[in-house]
C-alpha cells in the first residue's frame, strides 16, 4: 500500500529581464517505484506549465501517513497535493478536508476510470482523489523452484498449502525464503496482507454490531498462521520489512513465495528492476475457509487540501499525473510493463501494454473481484476489505500492528497479544460512540 504530496510558495524568475511569478510546488512521496518514476518525469510538467515549479521530498510510508493526517487535520495547509487512498479520501471529503475535482478536461475521460476505484474515491457522486495508481493483492512464487521441487501453485492456493510449500522451499543457508511478507508495524503495512488473512480464515474486525472480534477463534489461526510462516521460513529482521524492502527481497532472488500488491508485478517482471524476472509466477492471493476478503482493493491517488493556497495548480498537477497521456508517457520513456497500474481501462486495452505485460489479465480480475461492500464470511456493518472505512481505524490499525509485530518478535503469544488488541480496539470504538 505508497504515497506523494505538495508544498507551495512563491518564487520568481527572470526570463528575459522581465520578473514572472512561479508558483512553487513540492510533492512528497513515498519511496516505491511508480512514484519515483513520476519524480524523474516532473519536467515534462514543467515544460507544459512553465508558470509552476515542481520540488520533490520522499518520506517513508508510516511517516508520510502521520504527517499528512496531521497536516489536514490541522488545516495548517503546508501541502497543496497530498497523497492519499481509498480510505481516507471519502472520510476527509466528508469533513471538508478536500476539494472535488469537478472541472476536469473532456480529454481526460473521467469514465475511463476503472468504476470500483471511482467509487472509492468519491463522496456524494463528486470525486476528491484521482487515482495514481491501482491494486489487490496476489501470491508471486517462483516457477524455477516450484519446477525443482516437484510442486504446482494452484491458480488460488489456501494457506495451509502455502505452509506447505515455504517448508519445501526454504533453503537458509543459500538466503532463500520459503516465504516473504510484511512485517513492518503499520496500518497500511504489515496489517494490510494480515486483515486479508484474517478475513480468508473467515474473521472480521467487527460483528454487526460493532462488538471488536480481535480475540476470536479465526484471529488466532490467522494469526497463529502468520508467525509460524515467518519465524519458520520468512527471512531475518522481518519487523523491518514493509512492501519496499520485500520487494527488493523478492527481485533479489531471496523469495521462493510472496503475497503482496499486484503494483509490483511489473517491477518483478522487469529485467532491469529484477533479477527473476524471467522466472516470476502468479497465483491468486490464498484463501482458507473462504475467498470473500482474501484480496484487497486499494488505490494511491492525488488529492487537493480544502486549506491549499494554490488549487488550481495543484489541481493542473494531479490531472496531469493521472491522465492517459502520462500513461502513455511512462510507456514511450520507461518501457510499457512500467506504466502505472489499475486505474484506467484503456491500459489493459492498448495492446502495447498487453504485449509488454502478461500479467495484466490476471491483475485487472484480481482488481475488478475485489469488492469492499462484501468484505467478510460473516455480515458486518463496515466497508473495506484490508482496512475498516471508519475514522477510528488508523489508530486501531496502526496499534494492532505494533503489536502483530511484538509477537514476531517473541515479547507477547499469540493469545495474548490478541487479548491486548481487543482490549484496545473496545476501548477505542467505545470513546469514538460505536458501542456502550
Amino acid at each position: 500500500m505508497q504515497r506523494s504530496w505538495l508544498l507551495v510558495g512563491v518564487g520568481i524568475m527572470a526570463a528575459g529581464g522581465v520578473a514572472q511569478a512561479q508558483t512553487q510546488i513540492t510533492v512528497a512521496s513515498v519511496n516505491n517505484p511508480d512514484m519515483v518514476a513520476m519524480q524523474r518525469l516532473t519536467g515534462e510538467f514543467e515544460q507544459a506549465h512553465p508558470d509552476i515549479r515542481v520540488n520533490w521530498v520522499v518520506l517513508p510510508e508510516n511517516e508520510i501517513r502521520q504527517r499528512i493526517t496531521t497536516d489536514i487535520a490541522s488545516s495548517a495547509g503546508q501541502y497543496d497535493v497530498v497523497t492519499v487512498s481509498n480510505y481516507e479520501t471519502p472520510i476527509w471529503a466528508q469533513n471538508g478536508w478536500l476539494v472535488p475535482f469537478e472541472s476536469l478536461s473532456e480529454e481526460y475521460d473521467e469514465e475511463d476510470l476503472l468504476e470500483n476505484l471511482r467509487q472509492g474515491l468519491s463522496f456524494e457522486d463528486k470525486l476528491y482523489a484521482l487515482p495514481f495508481y491501482g491494486e489487490s493483492s496476489m501470491t508471486y512464487y517462483r516457477k524455477d523452484l516450484f519446477e525443482q521441487a516437484g510442486l504446482e501453485m494452484p491458480e488460488r492456493p489456501t494457506w495451509s498449502q502455502m505452509a506447505e510449500f515455504a517448508e519445501q522451499l526454504t533453503d537458509r543457508s543459500n538466503s532463500l525464503y520459503g516465504i516473504c511478507l510484511r512485517g513492518l508495524p503499520g496500518w497500511g503495512e504489515n496489517i494490510a496482507v494480515f486483515s486479508t488473512m484474517v478475513n480468508a480464515y473467515g474473521g472480521r474486525w467487527f460483528d454487526e454490531s460493532w462488538q471488536p472480534q480481535l480475540d476470536s477463534p479465526a484471529w488466532k489461526a490467522a494469526a497463529q498462521t502468520y508467525v509460524d510462516l515467518l519465524e519458520n521460513y520468512g527471512p531475518p529482521g522481518v519487523t523491518s520489512n514493509g512492501f519496499t524492502e520485500t520487494t527488493t527481497l523478492f527481485a533479489g532472488g531471496h523469495c521462493a513465495m510472496w503475497v503482496d500488491a499486484t503494483v509490483a508485478a511489473s517491477f518483478l517482471s522487469n529485467p532491469d528492476t529484477s533479477q527473476v524476472a524471467d522466472q516470476v509466477g502468479f497465483a491468486q492471493a490464498p484463501m482458507e475457509v473462504t475467498e470473500r476478503g482474501a484480496s484487497w482493493l486499494y488505490t494511491w491517488a492525488l488529492a487537493v487540501p480544502h486549506s491549499s493556497r494554490n488549487q488550481e495548480a495543484a489541481q493542473a498537477f494531479v490531472e496531469w499525473a493521472t491522465s492517459k497521456q502520462y500513461i502513455e508517457l511512462v510507456g514511450e520513456r520507461n518501457g510499457w510493463v512500467s506504466v502505472p497500474p489499475g486505474t484506467r481501462q484503456s491500459t489493459y486495452e492498448n495492446q502495447n501494454y498487453r504485449d509488454a505485460a502478461s500479467f495484466s489479465p490476471f491483475v485487472l480480475e484480481a482488481i475488478q473481484s475485489a469488492d469492499p461492500t462484501q468484505p467478510t464470511q460473516d455480515p458486518v456493518p463496515y466497508t473495506g476489505i484490508q482496512f475498516v472505512a471508519i475514522p477510528q481505524f488508523q489508530s486501531i490499525g496502526t496499534r494492532v500492528g505494533q503489536i502483530m509485530a511484538g509477537i514476531l518478535a517473541k515479547q507477547t503469544t499469540v493469545d495474548q497479544g490478541l487479548q491486548q488488541a481487543q482490549t484496545f480496539t473496545l476501548r477505542q470504538m467505545t470513546q469514538g460512540g460505536y458501542i456502550e
